[in-house]
């Protein structure tokens, strides 16, 4: 697929279907025990915690973990957040491009963990993927169903060499989960939603199978940039908004820089921006969902407010979402 072209699942409008609405009830985090800091990296290669932080607003990491378990821990945690039983769950969605094993996929062991009797499955969207999970939910409540498990996860250690200047200063691991319902008053609404790829690029950012993460850092800035602005506009126009309807933007928390550089073009204010790259580094899939739990624990997100969600990353792929929340 082209970079000019998105994929919308609602048809012509890009807005939401069925006759019921959808909320975010409940939203749990997860991250391991284990940090590591700028400083640490010293040992390993030439930088420094200055150096880090001026060109990618990351002061530590986390290592450590299953992609299973902390998907788990952060699930439970929305759960409870929903007030909603496992056995009410009706489908599992793992966004996630580390799996614990290569086959089979992730989401039926958090599944079994969590005492959940449902379809499950991974979905692999790279950075993007939270975001795709959502819209796939937002289509099976419009089908009928109640109550999704949306999680985004990630042991990105595996994947990375940390004596890699290049790629070593960026990711770590964590996950993030969202209980996704149905909404009977429709006050809460998936407003609209933009999703696209370009598998032009699938070679500025990949791992091999039992590989570390490869990167061109300047396409992918650039990349990035110019899809982002595309992305978060598509979204907003077909849900007849501005950038002053937009209450919170939650980005993919990949790089400080990459976010300033496109909220410059789209005229969004880092003041309306949910960032927690400082302290998890990226973490791929789980990186929205960890930055809207914490909006959520700060109070930032209340009834009515319009949060705009947009990710990218490997693929190269790139999602944007418009919820108004209820």
């Amino acid at each position: 697929m082209s970079s000019e072209q998105t994929t919308d699942s609602s048809g012509p409008s890009g807005a939401g279907v069925g006759p019921w609405g959808l909320k975010l009830a409940g939203v749990g985090a997860a991250l391991p025990p284990k940090v590591l800091t700028n400083d640490d990296l010293t040992a390993w290669m030439d930088t420094s915690d200055e150096w880090i932080r001026e060109r990618t607003g990351i002061g530590e990491r986390r290592l450590g973990g299953t992609t299973s378990g902390l998907a788990t821990e952060a699930a439970r945690a929305a759960l409870e957040a929903a007030g909603t039983a496992p056995t009410d769950i009706e489908q599992v969605i793992l966004a996630t491009t580390s799996p614990d094993y290569m086959l089979p996929g992730t989401a039926p062991a958090v599944a079994r963990e969590l005492g959940i009797d449902c379809g499950a499955f991974d979905l692999q969207a790279a950075c993007s993927g939270w975001v795709y999970g959502l819209v796939v939910a937002n289509g099976l409540i419009a089908q009928g169903m109640k109550k999704i498990l949306v999680i985004g996860a990630e042991t990105l250690d595996r994947m990375t060499d940390y004596h890699d200047r290049g790629t070593g200063i960026l990711f770590g691991n964590g996950a993030g989960a969202v209980v996704v319902e149905r909404d009977e008053s429709s006050q809460g609404q998936l407003l609209s939603w933009d999703l696209g790829s370009n598998g032009q690029h699938v070679h500025i950012l990949y791992s091999e199978h039992d590989g570390k993460i490869q990167m061109d850092g300047r396409e992918v800035f650039r990349q990035a940039v110019t899809v982002i602005q595309r992305s978060a506009n598509a979204a907003m126009e077909r849900a007849g908004l501005t950038v002053d309807d937009i209450d919170l933007i939650v980005p993919h928390q990949a790089n400080i820089r990459i976010v300033e550089a496109a909220w410059k073009r789209l005229g969004f204010s880092m003041d309306k921006t949910e960032m927690v790259l400082e302290h998890t580094g990226n973490t791929s899939a789980a990186s929205i969902p960890l930055a809207l739990d914490n909006a959520i624990n700060n109070g930032r997100i209340q009834p009515g407010s319009t949060v705009l969600f947009v990710g990218f990353g490997a693929g190269m792929t790139w999602a944007s979402a418009i919820v108004r929340w209820s």
